[in-house]
């Protein structure tokens, strides 16, 4: 006949919530030194996207512009060689009517010449403009990419360090609080998500919660150093150990780091 499996007691309960703070409070250490720089470089990688979508703008708008002015170019040509062609008419009128007939397309072919010349003008006008702002954002994409990559290489070297730890971590973390009954992990884990720095269990030092200034009545100290019961502080919410209990995990979880 198979052995029942003792059932864990409040020792055992405690000892094994401890245990799961404490490497939960390793992986975030781990993300604490890569703290903001993920975000850094996701908002640089943004940053020099919206710069060379810009760039790539501006220059299709020199383009643009360039083929009005090749455009404009062409039609003072034109205008040009209808010039010479009327000027040829105008000697070979047979009277005034078509004197004047010729006349006025000679004016008109004068007047678009005149205004496509200063289309041309203006149109470099603002090839000039787009060259400005074209060499201060190649300057500024130059600068920030320089950035990223630093950035980058930054992050590159954390995770490179950390990452295959956090990952073994996140493993252990997944396997203890399946050793823990239900109840305490989802206890344990909305007060991590209540409290500062996510300490959802903490010894008592120097008579208070671990990470406080409230002290714990002597009673209820001795109560939570006999191990018979689980006491929560009453201003924080924090599960409550005592010292001893820490210290001894402590010692026995810096073992399985170091093998990680």
């Amino acid at each position: 006949m198979a052995t029942k499996k003792a059932e864990a007691t409040v020792e055992d309960k405690l000892r094994a919530l401890y245990d799961l703070q404490l490497i939960d409070s390793r992986v975030d250490e781990i993300r604490n030194v890569r703290g903001e720089l993920p975000l850094e470089v996701e908002d640089l990688e943004d940053e020099v996207l919206g710069l060379k979508t810009r760039m790539d703008k501006l220059k299709t708008d020199v383009e643009t512009i360039n083929f009005e002015i090749g455009a404009k170019k062409n039609l003072i040509e034109e205008a040009k060689t209808l010039i010479k062609k009327y000027t040829e008419q105008q000697k070979n009128v047979r009277n005034s009517r078509e004197f004047n007939s010729i006349s006025k397309e000679l004016e008109f072919q004068e007047l678009e010449i005149q205004l496509a010349e200063k289309n041309i003008k203006e149109f470099k006008a603002q090839i000039e403009q787009k060259k400005v702002v074209i060499s201060g954002t190649k300057e500024k994409l130059s600068e920030r990419e320089a950035h990223l990559k630093h950035k980058k290489s930054e992050l590159d070297a954390i995770l490179a360090e950390t990452e295959k730890e956090e990952a073994a971590l996140l493993a252990k973390s997944a396997k203890f609080q399946k050793d823990i009954e239900e109840r305490l992990v989802t206890a344990y884990v909305r007060i991590r998500e209540n409290v500062k720095n996510g300490l959802a269990v903490v010894p008592i030092e120097r008579g208070a919660s671990g990470g406080s200034f409230f002290t714990i009545p002597p009673q209820v100290q001795v109560e939570i150093a006999s191990r018979k019961k689980i006491i929560t502080d009453e201003h924080s919410g924090r599960i409550l150990v005592d010292p001893v209990l820490a210290e001894e995990e402590q010692a026995k979880m810096e073992k399985m780091f170091a093998k990680l």
